[in-house]
C-alpha cells in the first residue's frame, strides 16, 4: 500500500512540475498567455452548448409518447453527427468563409490554420480557427435541434438525415452570413449577440415547415377539429432536460464573449439567468390563472423561451430590461403555444412558440431596448426606440427578422416539398401506431414497459 502511495506521490508531483519546467525552458510571454486563456475559454463554452443536446435529447424524449422515446433521444447523436460533416465540408465556409453580402464561397472542408486568412470576419480573434469552427459548429447543431423537434412522432428517419445535411449546409449557414460572417445585416447593425435569429428562429421557422407539411399526428384532433391532449410519457425527463439546456446556456451567451477578460461575460450571464427566472415563473402564473392549474410543461417552455429571447439581446439591454424580455417571452408563448395548437398546427414540442415567436421578440427588443453604453461597448448597431435611438435600430432589427423567416420558411418548404413528391416524408399509419421505436429501429427505448402495454392490449383485443 506504502509502494502504492509513493507512486502516486512521485506522478503528481512530475505533473505539477511540469508547467514550471516548460516557463524555465521558454518565456511565455503575456500575448501568449492572454491567448491561450481566451481559446480554452471558448473550449469551456463550446463543450457547455455541445452538451444543450443531452437536454435535448431528455427534454424532447419525455415530451413524447414512450413508443417513440428511444426514436428521439437516438436522433439527438445523428444530429450531431450530420451537423459536424456537413458543417466541416460546406457550411462554415458559406457562413464565415470570404464572400459577398449573401454568403461566402471560401473555406471549405476546413484543414488547419493555414486556413484563417479565408475568414475575415474571424480574423481579428487570436483564437485558433478549428476552435471557432467547433464554438460555432456547437451553435448548428442547437440550431438544427430545434428544426427537428417540429418532426417529431411520425418523420422518416431518412428524412432527418436529407434535410439535416442540407439545412447544415445551406439554410442556417447562409443565416449566419448574413448576421455573423459579415453580410448584409452585418453590416447594417444587426444586433444578435449569441443567436436569437441566426439559431433559434432559423431552427424553429425550419420545424415550422416540417410540421406544415408532415401534418398532424394521429388522433390529435377529433372529427369537430379540437385538438386533443396527446401528454408526453415522462414529465421528470422533460424537467431534467430543461435544467441542463439552462445550463448549457452559460455556453451560448455569456461564452459568446469568445473571452474572460474584462468580465463582460459577467454581465451577460447575469442578463440570461435573470430573463430565464422571470419568463419561468411568468409562464407558471399565467398558466394557474387560465387553466386553474399550474402547468409545468408550461413553466418549462417559459424558461426556454425567455432564453431564446434574451439570448440575442443579452449583452445590449440593462438589467431591468432583461426581467421585463424574460417575462413577456414566458407569457407570449404561453397563449402562441395554445394557438398554434387551435389552429391545426401540431407541433409536439411547441418548437415555433418557444424558439421561433420568443426568437422574433429578442430580435425586436434589442430594437427598443439597446443602451447607448452597452452598444459602445460592444461595437455593434445602435441604440434603441426606448433610449433615444429612434426608429433605426428597431428597423433593422426587424428587417433581419422578417428576411430570415421568409428565407428560410421558403427554402425550408421547397426541400421538404420535393423530398415529399419524390418519396414521401411521412412513415405509415400502421408505423405511426406501432411508434417510431420499434419501426425504424426495431427495437423499444422501453422494451419491458412497451411489451407489457401490448400484452394488455392483446387482453383486451381477446374480450
Amino acid at each position: 500500500m506504502r509502494k502504492k502511495w509513493a507512486v502516486m506521490g512521485l506522478a503528481a508531483s512530475a505533473l505539477l512540475a511540469f508547467p514550471f519546467s516548460a516557463f524555465a525552458a521558454e518565456e511565455v510571454t503575456a500575448e501568449q498567455v492572454s491567448m491561450n486563456l481566451d481559446t480554452f475559454f471558448v473550449f469551456v463554452a463550446f463543450a457547455l452548448v455541445m452538451f444543450m443536446q443531452a437536454g435535448f435529447a431528455l427534454l424532447e424524449a419525455g415530451s413524447v409518447r414512450m413508443k417513440n422515446a428511444g426514436h428521439v433521444a437516438g436522433k439527438t447523436i445523428l444530429t450531431l453527427g450530420i451537423a459536424l460533416i456537413g458543417f466541416w465540408a460546406f457550411g462554415f465556409g458559406l457562413g464565415f468563409g470570404d464572400g459577398n453580402g449573401f454568403f461566402g464561397y471560401q473555406g471549405f472542408f476546413l484543414s488547419g490554420e493555414e486556413m484563417k486568412s479565408l475568414y475575415s470576419s474571424l480574423s481579428g480573434l487570436d483564437i485558433p480557427i478549428s476552435m471557432m469552427f467547433l464554438f460555432h459548429l456547437a451553435f448548428a447543431a442547437v440550431s438544427l435541434s430545434i428544426a427537428f423537434g417540429g418532426f417529431a412522432e411520425r418523420a422518416k428517419l431518412s428524412v432527418y438525415i436529407v434535410f439535416g445535411f442540407l439545412f447544415t449546409i445551406v439554410i442556417y449557414p447562409i443565416i449566419a452570413h448574413w448576421v455573423w460572417g459579415g453580410g448584409w445585416l452585418a453590416t447594417m447593425g444587426m444586433q444578435d449577440y449569441a443567436g436569437s435569429t441566426v439559431v433559434h428562429l432559423t431552427g424553429a421557422t425550419a420545424g415550422l415547415a416540417a410540421t406544415i407539411l408532415l401534418k398532424p399526428r394521429l388522433g390529435k384532433y377529433n372529427k369537430e377539429g379540437k385538438p386533443n391532449i396527446i401528454p408526453g410519457h415522462n414529465q421528470v425527463l422533460s424537467v431534467v432536460g430543461v435544467f441542463i439546456l439552462w445550463f448549457g446556456w452559460m455556453g451560448f451567451n455569456p461564452g459568446s464573449a469568445l473571452s474572460p477578460n474584462g468580465g463582460f461575460f459577467t454581465y451577460v450571464a447575469l442578463t440570461t439567468n435573470l430573463a430565464a427566472a422571470a419568463g419561468g415563473i411568468a409562464a407558471l402564473l399565467i398558466s394557474w390563472v387560465v387553466l386553474g392549474k399550474a402547468d409545468i410543461p408550461s413553466m418549462l417552455n417559459g424558461v426556454l423561451a425567455a432564453l431564446v429571447a434574451i439570448t440575442g439581446s443579452c449583452a445590449f439591454v440593462d438589467v431591468w430590461a432583461s426581467v421585463v424580455i424574460g417575462l413577456v417571452a414566458g407569457v407570449v408563448t404561453f397563449f402562441t403555444a395554445q394557438w398554434f395548437e387551435k389552429a391545426g398546427v401540431d407541433d409536439p414540442i411547441y418548437a415555433f412558440s418557444v424558439h421561433g415567436i420568443a426568437g422574433m421578440w429578442g430580435a425586436i427588443s434589442t430594437g427598443l431596448f439597446a443602451t447607448p453604453e452597452l452598444v459602445e461597448q460592444t461595437g455593434v448597431g445602435a441604440p434603441g426606440l426606448f433610449y433615444g435611438g429612434g426608429f433605426h435600430q428597431l428597423g433593422v432589427q426587424l428587417l433581419g427578422m422578417v428576411g430570415t423567416f421568409v428565407f428560410v420558411l421558403v427554402l425550408s418548404l421547397v426541400i421538404l416539398g420535393i423530398m415529399k413528391a419524390l418519396g414521401g416524408i411521412r412513415v405509415t399509419e400502421e408505423e405511426e401506431m406501432m411508434g417510431l421505436d420499434i419501426s425504424e429501429h426495431g427495437s423499444y427505448g422501453y422494451p419491458e414497459q412497451m411489451k407489457a402495454l401490448g400484452e394488455v392490449d392483446r387482453r383486451k383485443a381477446g374480450n
